[in-house]
């Protein structure tokens, strides 16, 4: 699974918004069929953003599709009006347990192989809202192999903040259980860059940068937004600098050295480093060539 440093939602029933979204710079755009989306337009939408999955496509432009939750009945219709090969990914909202992401495993295959295309070829991602989910997200993670990513919402006033009950703020205190929880579940169930959704203060761009250092400093690899302007900044934070990947390139030159000489330690910029350390800088190595950094 491609690392995604910034993931933008875009209404699903704005067709010029969709078109826009390719020159804000995201990794990914999530074209939404559920909250943005007023009831009375969700069936005028699915069209409009099959119609903008392969436009983007053509312009090399990642997107997914988030659906409307089982509890609407809407799941299957928005995955049925959206279903072509330029589709890669879904998410959908409040999936609990084991059993609702086998069920939406279920509904893909069927329709994958009405359309004869390869089965698996649209993966998702387990979105935490919920306490059920949070306290799940292990198991869900492991039991399908179309999960291929996780994001944790830990925003103010939405459904994560009710069914957990906190009481958000800036500093992020109350929330840093979730974050970590979430973090320690994706990478023990092997997804190795895990998001999360956690400021939604338009103006605040100060707020938002400090907020994305927290989330990478706890190990996650990208940030969904939802406006334009942050973009750029999560772009920023979640990307590493000349001087880190110059940091990880001698760390690893030192320990190849150290091993010409026999012994499997040294001391690098002050501290000691072995063969652990040397596996950390390859793989934020590895995290920076897969965003398109030259290393």
């Amino acid at each position: 699974m491609k690392p995604n440093r910034s993931m933008l939602f875009v209404p699903g029933n704005k067709p010029a918004w969709m078109e826009k979204a390719v020159t804000y710079g995201a990794d990914v755009l999530i074209l939404d069929l559920e909250d943005s989306v007023p009831d009375r337009d969700k069936a005028a939408a699915r069209p409009l953003v099959k119609a903008a999955l392969k436009a983007l496509n053509a312009k090399g432009q990642a997107a997914s599709v988030r659906l409307n939750g089982f509890a609407t009945g809407l799941t299957l219709d928005d995955i049925e009006g959206v279903i072509c090969p330029e589709l890669g990914g879904v998410g959908l909202p409040k999936v609990e347990t084991v059993d609702d992401m086998k069920a939406l495993d279920t509904l893909l295959t069927h329709i994958e192989r009405m359309h004869g295309l390869p089965i698996g070829q649209v993966q998702t991602s387990l979105g935490i809202e919920t306490a059920k989910a949070l306290h799940n997200a292990y198991d869900i993670v492991t039991s399908c192999p179309r999960v291929t990513g996780m994001s944790v919402a830990c925003g103010p006033g939405g459904d994560a903040s009710r069914s957990m009950g906190y009481i958000w703020s800036k500093e992020g205190t109350e929330t840093l259980f979730i974050r970590s929880k979430a973090v320690l579940d994706a990478r023990a169930a092997g997804i190795q860059y895990p998001t999360v959704s956690s400021w939604w203060d338009i103006k605040d761009l100060e707020g938002l940068e400090r907020d994305a250092r927290l989330n990478r400093r706890l190990g996650f690899r990208g940030q969904t937004v939802m406006h334009p302007t942050h973009v750029p900044i999560v772009n920023q934070v979640f990307t590493p600098t000349a001087e880190e990947i110059a940091f990880y390139k001698g760390l690893i030159l030192a320990l190849e050295q150290a091993e010409r000489s026999g012994t499997a330690a040294v001391v690098y910029q002050g501290d000691m480093i072995d063969y652990a350390m040397a596996k950390t800088a390859r793989e934020m190595l590895e995290f920076a060539k897969s965003i398109g950094l030259e290393v």
